[in-house]
């Protein structure tokens, strides 16, 4: 019993310690956003990259409006870029990795038009290991690639409008 005790004592001061400096899981306790209400300009408003995007920002009780008008804030997404591109053949002329990007060109701004956040370009890339034939399993893998990077842009553009401010 003395034993158990002489190990759960580091544990709980390293909490304390991790508690007290302010440290949280990435995603969790994100600061709040400098504006009440958001509207979304984008090509698609369904597409899944916009779906996810705005889920995150109501999560941070900002309100999600109908139009820039009845918005303090316009993101404007202008485009959303998936690209694949061949980076090694083998000696039979076969694909056997790929890079994927994604690309998500945005900026914000108030209803006078003033930049809160200058026009920007966020850009990510994956590598991976292709086999012909285990189509189907590097299909789903590729999705999954994806889609990690879109859950990674609606982070960063989250990041990105906390810190946000109106020009001086």
């Amino acid at each position: 019993m003395p034993m158990r005790a002489i190990l759960i004592v580091p544990v709980l001061m390293l909490t304390l310690l991790l508690g007290a400096c302010g440290f949280h899981l990435r995603g969790q306790g994100a600061s709040a956003l400098p504006f009440q209400s958001l509207y979304i300009k984008s090509a698609n408003d369904y597409a899944p990259f916009i779906t996810e995007l705005k889920r995150a920002i109501e999560a941070n009780s900002v309100q999600i409006a109908d139009a820039s008008d009845q918005a303090q804030l316009t993101l404007h997404i202008v485009s959303e870029v998936t690209d694949r591109q061949i980076l090694s053949l083998s000696g039979g002329g076969r694909v056997r990795e790929f890079r994927l990007q994604y690309r998500i060109s945005l900026r914000a701004y108030d209803q006078k038009q003033q930049d809160w956040l200058a026009p920007e370009e966020i850009t990510m890339r994956r590598d991976f290991s292709y086999d012909d034939s285990q189509v189907l399993a590097k299909e789903q893998e590729e999705a999954l690639l994806y889609q990690n990077m879109r859950s990674d842009a609606v982070q960063q553009i989250l990041r990105r409008l906390s810190h946000a401010r109106p020009p001086q």
